[in-house]
């Protein structure tokens, strides 16, 4: 395995959120008790990439009090580096999770209006100065779905990434429950994404932000590679593209990648995962799994299987955060889904 990541330090911009989640499999009507998790989809990268032996850079701005300090010793108790957050504004943002089962879905409350991030300004970040030293740029569409202010403050850092010539990795990432600020996302997002080189996406999102549609009748594979052509007409600076695709399979899950890189096609096999322990985050860590794949420039067969194996493995965790390790990861890869102890 080439682990020759020493120099590669990849900055993540977005919010950092406190999850609570109501207690055993309660209903938000019936809580009476909250566990909190910290959490944030570029928060979740650079966590995983952290672990995985690569710099990690977390950019955000937060309220100085305490509830924002528990989240922050979080992300470096994982060795992401926060010391280039800004402060200001009143509230860390929060979101609520009801865990849902086989039957039900899981509910999300979101609690983030007028929250330290979404009333970010312009120039609040010197950006020049914060990309110093930075190999690879991240973000998520959550950014400019929270505030029009957001949105700004992102585009300036992608603009300024895009001028140091740095890869630039996005995760179209649609939440219909943000947005609530009078753009719709087609309106903003094409802007935003025409200059990711790398990107994550799903059929869905593509279609809400560009309007671009497949044939529902065709297999994943037609469809993405499909997607793919239509895409680079939009975002000309693309070089991979990767989803993830998950069908019920009664009462299991099946999942699985697929990845265009640099003109080639490759797909995984379907994982089946039969017991689901907390799917938030498997779209973090699978962004996570890709971009360590091409920070070691392993081959594209490789990088889709790193993607697969962290969000797969992520269903398996409680919270935000892929807690997991290089070993564990690539036993996945080798020996796929395991229920012996390891002693």
């Amino acid at each position: 395995m080439n682990t020759n990541t020493s120099q590669t330090r990849i900055a993540a911009f977005g919010e950092l959120l406190l999850r609570m989640n109501v207690a055993n499999g309660n209903r938000f009507t019936q809580a009476n008790e909250i566990k909190i998790h910290v959490g944030g989809a570029e928060a979740n990268v650079c966590v995983l990439l952290s672990q995985l032996g690569i710099q990690t850079d977390y950019i955000s701005r937060l309220p100085q009090n305490d509830l924002a300090q528990l989240a922050l010793n979080e992300l470096q108790k994982h060795k992401v580096n926060t010391s280039k957050c800004v402060y200001g504004g009143e509230r860390l943002g929060l979101y609520f999770v009801e865990s849902g089962n086989q039957i039900r879905q899981s509910q999300v409350i979101y609690d983030r209006s007028n929250s330290s991030f979404a009333t970010i300004q312009k120039d609040q970040i010197n950006w020049n100065a914060v990309l110093e030293g930075v190999t690879h740029f991240h973000w998520s569409g959550i950014s400019p779905g929270v505030s029009n202010e957001a949105g700004l403050a992102c585009k300036e850092a992608i603009l300024t990434a895009h001028k140091k010539g740095l890869p630039i990795s996005s995760d179209f990432n649609y939440r219909s429950k943000l947005w609530q600020y009078g753009k719709h996302p087609s309106e903003i997002m094409p802007d935003l994404l025409q200059y990711s080189t790398i990107t994550v996406a799903d059929l869905d999102a593509i279609e809400i932000y560009f309007g671009i549609q497949t044939d529902k009748n065709e297999s994943d594979a037609s469809r993405f590679q499909k997607t793919f052509e239509l895409l680079k007409q939009k975002m000309p600076f693309l070089k991979t593209l990767a989803m993830s695709f998950r069908k019920s399979d009664g009462p299991a899950h099946l999942y699985k990648g697929l990845l265009m890189h640099e003109g080639n096609f490759y797909q995984t096999p379907e994982h089946k995962i039969h017991i689901v322990t907390d799917q938030i985050g498997s779209g973090d860590a699978f962004n996570a799994g890709l971009l360590y794949g091409l920070s070691n420039k392993l081959s594209g067969q490789e990088c889709i299987d790193w993607a697969v194996a962290c969000g797969v493995i992520k269903q398996s965790i409680h919270g935000d955060f892929a807690i997991s390790t290089l070993d564990e990861i690539n036993h996945f890869i080798k020996n796929g889904s395991s229920n012996r102890i390891n002693r």
